[in-house]
């Protein structure tokens, strides 16, 4: 658990498809984020982006009295009576108000989408970890660092 400032949001991976798109698009695989400002980003497949599935995911990442930014979206609405400080920020009115933003998890979401394109598809049931691949990227940014990691794994693993 950690304590800081948060921003917290859902994101919906698939395909191109006819049809609704954004939220409760049919066949497109639901994820929630949490990004400690100036730290790392969490993510996980979720079943639904409801209040009762997000609070759980929340409440063991993030320390009691810490600051989460949303978007407008009612999954939020149970960290209105919860132990953080909760604030909003209206993407129809505007996408940042100073402090007031979620643009650092939106900009994980980008930069997944992207690498994920790379793939023409992904099987749903290894989805989770194209994610958690994503994850790990973002959170070690050097390069250098990852090689060095990677090689490390290989030795370890395949002997």
């Amino acid at each position: 658990m950690a304590f800081g400032e948060f921003e917290v949001d859902e994101s919906y991976f698939g395909g191109r498809r006819k049809g609704k798109r954004g939220r409760g698009a049919a066949g497109k695989v639901p994820v929630f984020g949490i990004l400690k400002r100036g730290g790392k980003v969490h993510t996980q497949v979720i079943p639904d982006a409801k209040g009762k599935t997000l609070m759980p995911i929340i409440q063991e990442k993030i320390q009691p009295d810490s600051v989460v930014y949303s978007d407008c979206w009612y999954g939020y609405n149970v960290l209105d009576v919860s132990e953080f400080k909760h604030f909003r920020i209206n993407h129809s009115k505007l996408f940042a108000d100073s402090q007031n933003h979620i643009n650092g998890i939106e900009n994980f979401w980008n930069q997944a989408k992207r690498h994920m394109r790379k793939f023409n598809g992904i099987p749903t049931k290894h989805f989770h970890l194209f994610l958690k691949e994503c994850e790990w990227r973002f959170n070690n940014s050097n390069p250098r660092r990852q090689l060095k990691q990677l090689k490390q794994w290989v030795k370890k693993h395949m002997g």
